[in-house]
């Protein structure tokens, strides 16, 4: 009896407790935990960043425009090349003898020519005979003296004799026709051993040979690239692929840097000088190049390098700017809570910003700034957003701003529409339940994404 008794108040008590352990944890608050930032004063540089690739100035592919076999090179790998040097021969025997052939047939049909000539001067002294007869024969038949078939027959022999003088002429012509035909064959055949000699067209550096000794070419459809030579490396220039959303900012004359992988620790500057209009569509992203002309004195850059380019667009300096993170965040709280809170701030829903965007560079620098230290102006039809910050008693208050440019870390203040903002100030970036295990939110910096969550403005 005893045994049951000490039974039941051992069950009793272990129902006392997990009582007390519900009623306490369900009387847990979720109060959320707040990540913050300060406001700070600073500089903002607007900058468009692209990837390009470096290239000679100008390049030019040297080809051939006969087939044949490579007989002799005379270039090399980064061989420097000057105008009309020979770099590379091609066999001329064939095109040796189709040349002596061509110039047999013209000196046969010269010798044609001149056998054509003696023929018509025998015409023109046999024509000249039979016309000295017949004029012979008609005066003796007048007198009576000279039959008439005898006087036809002189007549019959002056026109075939004026006949075979036209016939000698022809032949005359048509053996110069010859003659011409035979001399343009001879320039050809000259013209195509000539070829079989490749020669540089300009001063520059062989960065390409797609040739060996004994190796045949084909120049039947097109001209084979033998060569591509770079005319000048010391200066070069670097194609940038700029989006089509960032072309418009892009002026000829401004200043660029940029990397190369070669080189990690040295930043080398070069000047935008064309932005060409031909556009390049890859799965339907539209990219223009940015040409960016460069000095490359030391030869240190090779063409075909990637280069990481970043082009300045927009610049201010001592200007107020908070954290991106705090442009996109909204706590969680009621839409008619958020409102209260607005209202409250002077924050009407035709002025609110809500829900809010961060612009991109290229839309952020077209906006106006009303800092006097800014390096450009920026027009009117900025956009709005509201932020909100932590007083020291840990209340939220929201703040209309106007966005400046972004480096898309920071975003410059350019005016404050409603509350109030200076620096020091702690803008919410981000939040976390309390109620969450800890790790929920271990390792989470303030403006950072991740455990913290950060609203959708």
């Amino acid at each position: 009896m005893k045994y049951l008794k000490s039974k039941w108040t051992v069950i009793a008590a272990l129902v006392i407790a997990v009582g007390v352990f519900a009623a306490f944890d369900f009387g847990r608050t979720s109060a959320p935990q707040y990540f913050t930032s300060s406001v700070e004063r600073g500089d903002i540089h607007d900058v468009v960043e692209a990837t390009g690739t470096i290239n000679a100035v100008t390049t030019v592919q040297v080809g051939s425009q006969v087939s044949g076999t490579i007989s002799k090179l005379s270039a090399d790998f980064n061989s420097h090349v000057k105008n009309n040097q020979v770099i590379a021969e091609i066999d001329p025997a064939l095109f040796r003898g189709a040349l002596l052939q061509a110039q047999a047939d013209l000196q046969d049909a010269r010798a044609n020519l001149a056998a054509a000539k003696a023929s018509l001067v025998k015409a023109q002294a046999t024509a000249e005979q039979a016309s000295a007869d017949f004029a012979r024969n008609a005066a003796l038949a007048k007198e009576g003296v000279v039959a008439q078939q005898q006087l036809d027959l002189a007549k019959a022999n002056n026109d075939t004799g004026q006949a075979a003088v036209n016939g000698a002429k022809a032949q005359v012509t048509q053996a110069e026709a010859q003659v011409s035909q035979k001399a343009a064959a001879v320039a050809v055949a000259q013209t195509n051993l000539g070829h079989t000699i490749i020669r540089s067209p300009i001063d520059g550096t062989v960065v390409a040979r797609n040739i060996d000794v004994g190796q045949t070419v084909a120049a039947s459809l097109q001209a084979p690239t033998l060569f591509s030579i770079a005319q000048d490396l010391t200066k070069m220039q670097v194609y940038a692929a700029t989006d089509e959303s960032d072309v418009g900012q892009m002026k000829v004359g401004q200043p660029v840097t940029f990397k190369v992988d070669a080189f990690p620790r040295d930043t080398f500057r070069g000047v935008v000088s064309q932005v060409r209009m031909n556009p390049t569509t890859v799965q339907n992203v539209v990219t223009y190049n940015t040409i960016i002309d460069f000095d490359n004195p030391d030869t240190k850059l090779f063409p075909g390098m990637t280069a990481y380019v970043t082009i300045p667009v927009a610049s201010a300096t001592n200007v107020v700017k908070v954290p991106n993170g705090a442009l996109r965040f909204t706590p969680d709280l009621k839409p008619d809570q958020i409102a209260a809170l607005e209202q409250q701030a002077g924050i009407t829903p035709k002025t609110s910003s809500r829900p809010g965007k961060i612009r991109s560079a290229s839309a952020a620098g077209a906006s106006a700034n009303t800092n006097a230290n800014a390096q450009q102006p920026r027009p009117a039809g900025q956009d709005t957003a509201i932020v909100w910050k932590q007083t020291a008693d840990k209340k939220l208050v929201p703040v209309q701003i106007k966005t400046g440019i972004t480096d898309h870390t920071f975003t410059e203040v350019a005016q404050v529409l409603h509350g109030a903002m200076n620096q020091g100030d702690q803008l919410v970036t981000g939040s976390a339940s309390s109620s969450k295990p800890a790790s929920a939110s271990s390792g989470s910096a303030p403006g950072m994404g991740g455990a913290p969550r950060v609203g959708g403005r």
